[in-house]
């Protein structure tokens, strides 16, 4: 194979995501003397990733975002892409409410198209629900390929049939495991630059957005500190609702407790600091953090509404929301001396491992560019 092949992913931005950071894990272990990846977004700001990407050898467009106003303006701008970018044989879609209109318009100018599910549920108020789900149904029918990180998410986006069509194919959330094992010194080094020395650290990574769930950990920390007053909680990640938990742990005056960390390219680093990781998300679709912290040796309280395709150690467990906080803080509370291991065996065994997920869709890109 003489020539790189250049796939194109679709996505809303280049920030620290999960469908952003699942494709960068791709990326940077992708083999790129073969099959680089360039990107669309929808957004002129300056992202995340947009300089390690161009230093990997990628391509950064843009295209307006997607309001319903601008619905001409919008095709009119995929339809220029395309006419001007005749070196691409694929497109990859991560980015699902307007996938009907830009994989559509792909397949116009003779491209392979992927579309890729993310995720179980559909943000925003109801009307912005069922907006998103009308553009989101012809999916199904247009994507020469359907991608998804679980069953669940696949039967989500696609239909409770997804799984019996032989174009459908589940691409897991893997991870770079090396950097995720757990390391005693590197432990130490960072509890106490962090001074958390003698701190039962309870860990959380995820935007602050609805599915989250920040609300109810806040609640969930409440109770532990009333048991364990040396208790410390570490939050990494940002978004448009962080404000609201700042201003709640204020008013229940344990600011002082909670680290907010924010968006950071070393959470491997974080987990080593960590006692406990909890996950109480409202939906999912199939979240890669947990899949670090079980890497990590960490053991994991994850709500009912995660997938159990994350359960690959002996080390998680999940319960249901209705149990509420002063429960889910008993739970936490029982794990306050677990012994770190080496989790490595059971990452590669369950096949999410970064190499996997290349070597994977490495194989299916070449087959697909030669079938163009």
């Amino acid at each position: 194979m003489s020539d790189i092949i250049r796939v194109l992913h679709v996505l809303g931005a280049l920030n620290r995501g999960g469908a952003e950071s699942m494709v960068m894990n791709l990326y940077r272990n992708m083999d790129r003397s073969k099959i680089q990846f360039d990107f669309v977004i929808h957004t002129d700001e300056d992202c995340d990733f947009n300089n390690e990407i161009r230093d990997l050898g990628g391509k950064i467009f843009s295209v307006p975002r997607y309001n319903g106003k601008n619905h001409f303006i919008y095709k009119k701008a995929w339809n220029d892409f395309f006419s001007n970018h005749s070196e691409y044989r694929i497109v990859h879609g991560h980015m699902r409410s307007t996938a009907s209109i830009y994989l559509k318009i792909a397949k116009k100018y003779g491209l392979m198209t992927i579309s890729h599910s993310h995720s179980t549920s559909s943000r925003g108020n109801f009307i912005e629900k069922k907006v998103k789900d009308i553009m989101q149904y012809p999916i199904r029918n247009i994507a020469d390929y359907l991608f998804s990180c679980s069953d669940d998410s696949g039967k989500w986006l696609f239909g409770e049939n997804v799984i019996k069509r032989n174009n459908y194919k589940v691409i897991k959330n893997a991870i770079e495991t090396d950097k995720y094992i757990f390391d005693e010194n590197k432990r130490n080094f960072f509890r106490n630059s962090l001074d958390l020395k003698d701190k039962f650290v309870i860990g959380h990574v995820g935007s602050f957005t609805e599915p989250k769930n920040h609300d109810f950990l806040i609640d969930v920390f409440l109770e532990v500190l009333k048991k364990k007053s040396n208790s410390v909680l570490l939050l990494l990640g940002d978004g448009k609702l962080k404000n609201n938990i700042l201003k709640k742990a204020e008013n229940l005056n344990i600011l002082n407790k909670i680290f907010f960390i924010g968006v950071v390219s070393n959470v491997y680093d974080y987990m080593q600091a960590m006692d406990v990781f909890v996950f109480p998300s409202l939906w999912e679709g199939l979240p890669v953090t947990v899949i670090e912290a079980q890497a990590s040796g960490l053991p994991c309280i994850v709500s009912d509404n995660v997938t159990k395709e994350v359960f690959i150690t002996p080390n998680i467990i999940s319960e249901s929301l209705m149990k509420g906080s002063e429960y889910w803080a008993d739970k936490i509370l029982s794990f306050w001396n677990h012994e770190r291991k080496n989790m490595k065996k059971y990452v590669e065994n369950s096949g999410f491992d970064i190499k996997n997920s290349v070597k994977e869709l490495y194989d299916f890109y070449k087959n697909l560019y030669f079938e163009v």
